[in-house]
């Protein structure tokens, strides 16, 4: 071959290779294009929020409360990351959070468009692994009431990183949690914890304690509070793992805890942030004016009232930067111990056929809180017995049986919370009383009162024998002596014995009017709180008294009167007529003011008299109780299982009866084939031929 022709072959290859490449190259070029004109289409979808609100975020609640109800394995969800994406949860996470900053629940067309974009923002930052707990200075949605950063001063500035608010997009990310990990732990609780949990709370254990607790002799009050403050955050990740395995979630709730949930203790055993708390000065208080959108402080009656909650209801747990999660971590640590104490009460159970109740299986006799119990309610003969019941970091145990059951039981016990929780009690911690001293549980004494009811039965012979017997009724009455407390510690009685009402001085510039209204509002809350108390009415009656004594005794002081007495003869003993007639004799009537609307009609304190106060509500309370919502999510799982429907369907075909389809298809088959006069005529004879068949 020549050398042209080698010349002339190379230089059609390297057109070839051109031509190959240019080729190559205008197809670059043209899928670059393609994705430039993609990428804002998918920026535009990643950053626009409103194709993402399709779904009802109650029904993806609703469908995830009956997926753990349903699942009878319990077993752990792995993955989470599709309801932590879901931005409708986020939505109704901001929505619950402006409510509770602003006092408003926003619709969700009202929400701004740049608002939702942040939200959406922060859900990326979520989802993929990038948010931090705390960040006050890099907030990516904001509270509505707060102002921008860069308007503060140095010093506001420097109060807001200092202060232990939680900042507002730690709230939407608690409960976007809080949302997704309360109906998969509520599936795996035991009955036997009250606190914390929707549809339960304590007036639920006083009626438990009513209904089940009759003929215990021993209790056992513990104290778990620790477990609220200080525990190991390894332990609570482990019992969580129990019910979450999906990695978001987990590392999420991790970092929240960290290790701010171990409390620091100084060289003197002080407690540092208590001590530095005790440092600080008490600032002066100053009239604070509200912003437009700034919700109002609560009422004078309802924070009154918060002040009288009991001593197991008054902590709240907190671990780090979990906030409103923090009480849902504590009952999955402690629901450990009620499981285990439901295994206890199964093996502890002995029954006796001697005994009048629970002589084959641990659900039998009466559990009417009416019914007496006979002395002696413990012994060889009688049956062996335990209960149990938990609210938050407390608990109690009643125990049908010897002492010395009762210190084994507390010995298990203390040994199980140094096993499961690290935590090491004393015998303090674990009180034995015996129910003759009463126990003090939620400001409600539990004791028992002797009865001597008169019991009838019919001999061998037919006649009728009326015998007197004696039994024990099991007594939930409210402790006076807690309540006078309370109301000392709130400065409205001084004395402990004959305590002496002092004059209401918070409301000192308040109307008549707004001040009875205030302290019906706090009398009917109290009458309420005290329901199911046996002195009810005791207790009611005395907290009207003091409240009566010193809102006529703030009268007396406001009005320049001499005295209570003076006060009850003008605005009589219910204090609802005006006292403005008589302490100033230029100013209007008030029959005047009121016709012409400006003034309030004063209503009269409640519970002036011991007739107009409730009983105790005795309403039976069944011993396998679950809340409403529990009781609808099981019957509506029974009704999305076909076997259900199939065994409806053979009971019904066994026992002869007839659906209302069946009747209703029946009577149209007849209608249109006979007629209805041919039909009624059949049906009125097969019923003149019923009554001759039976007889």
């Amino acid at each position: 071959m020549s050398l042209r022709q080698n010349i002339k072959q190379l230089e059609c290859s390297f057109r070839r290779l051109n031509l190959i490449a240019a080729s190559r190259s205008l197809s670059s070029l043209a899928m670059r294009r393609r994705q430039q004109k993609r990428r804002p289409q998918e920026e535009m979808t990643q950053f626009d929020p409103y194709p993402l609100m399709k779904e009802d975020p109650i029904q993806i609640c609703s469908d995830l409360w009956v997926k753990t109800f349903a699942d009878q394995a319990r077993k752990p969800f792995r993955n989470l990351t599709g309801f932590l994406s879901k931005f409708d949860l986020w939505v109704l996470a901001y929505q619950r959070c402006y409510a509770n900053e602003t006092g408003t629940f926003p619709p969700k067309n009202a929400i701004h468009a740049p608002t939702l974009r942040d939200l959406l923002t922060l859900r990326n930052a979520v989802v993929g692994g990038k948010f931090k707990w705390n960040k006050k200075t890099e907030q990516l949605v904001r509270s509505p009431n707060e102002k921008p950063l860069a308007t503060l001063s140095k010093r506001r500035l420097q109060a807001v990183l200092e202060s232990e608010a939680v900042c507002f997009q730690d709230r939407v990310v608690q409960e976007v949690l809080m949302l997704i990990l309360e109906p998969i732990f509520e599936a795996r609780f035991s009955p036997k914890s009250h606190a914390f949990r929707p549809g339960r709370n304590a007036h639920t254990v006083i009626r438990t304690i009513r209904s089940n607790f009759a003929g215990y002799l021993w209790f056992l009050k513990g104290d778990l509070s620790e477990v609220c403050d200080n525990v190991d955050r390894h332990l609570v990740m482990e019992y969580v793992a129990k019910g979450v395995r999906d990695r978001k979630v987990m590392n999420l709730i991790k970092e929240a805890i960290g290790k701010s949930s171990i409390r620091r203790y100084g060289d003197s055993g002080v407690d540092c942030d208590d001590w530095r708390s005790k440092k600080k000065k008490k600032a002066s208080k100053k009239k604070k004016i509200l912003n437009p959108n700034e919700p109002k402080p609560d009422p004078y009656w309802l924070r009154t009232f918060y002040d009288f909650a009991p001593e197991e209801a008054a902590r709240v747990p907190s671990y780090g930067h979990c906030g409103i999660l923090s009480p849902l971590l504590a009952n999955v640590c402690l629901n450990e111990l009620d499981y285990v104490m439901e295994e206890k009460i199964q093996e502890f159970f002995r029954p006796s056929e001697h005994d009048s109740i629970w002589k084959h299986s641990i659900d039998d006799g009466c559990h009417n809180p009416s019914w007496p119990e006979f002395v002696p309610s413990s012994g060889k003969e009688k049956t062996r017995k335990m209960d149990y019941i938990r609210y938050g970091g407390h608990f109690l145990i009643g125990i049908r049986g010897p002492r010395e059951e009762a210190v084994r039981i507390r010995q298990e016990i203390i040994e199980i919370c140094d096993s499961k929780f690290g935590i090491r009690l004393d015998n303090s911690k674990v009180e034995i009383e015996h129910i003759t001293r009463g126990i003090q549980f939620l400001d409600h004494i539990i004791c028992r009162r002797v009865i001597y009811p008169t019991l009838r039965y019919t001999s061998s012979g037919g006649t009728i024998v009326s015998q007197k017997g004696v039994g024990t009724l099991l007594s939930v009455t409210a402790s006076l002596q807690q309540c006078i407390r309370q109301f000392r510690k709130l400065a409205f009685v001084k004395g402990d014995k004959d305590p002496e009402p002092l004059p209401c001085n918070p409301m000192l510039y308040s109307s008549q009017s707004h001040t009875n209204a205030q302290m019906n509002k706090f009398l009917e809350t109290m009458a309420d709180w005290y329901r199911y108390a046996d002195n009810r009415k005791k207790v009611v009656g005395f907290c009207a008294y003091v409240v009566r004594s010193s809102l006529a005794k703030l009268y007396a002081a406001r009005y320049r009167l001499k005295s209570r007495a003076k006060v009850y003869k003008i605005a009589s003993r219910d204090l609802s007529r005006s006292l403005r007639e008589s302490s100033n004799n230029a100013a209007p009537e008030y029959s005047d003011l009121l016709r012409m609307g400006l003034v309030d009609a004063i209503s009269g304190v409640q519970f002036s008299h011991m007739s107009l106060i409730p009983s105790c509500d005795y309403t039976p309370f069944p011993r396998n109780w679950i809340p409403d919502h529990e009781h609808v999510l099981k019957e509506y799982i029974k009704l999305e299982d076909p076997k259900f429907f199939c065994d409806l369907h053979k009971s019904i075909k066994r026992d002869g009866l007839t659906l209302p389809q069946e009747q209703i298809s029946e009577i149209l088959w007849h209608c249109k084939t006979l007629g209805v006069r041919s039909y009624i005529h059949t049906s009125n004879a097969s019923s003149a031929s019923k009554p001759s068949k039976e007889s």
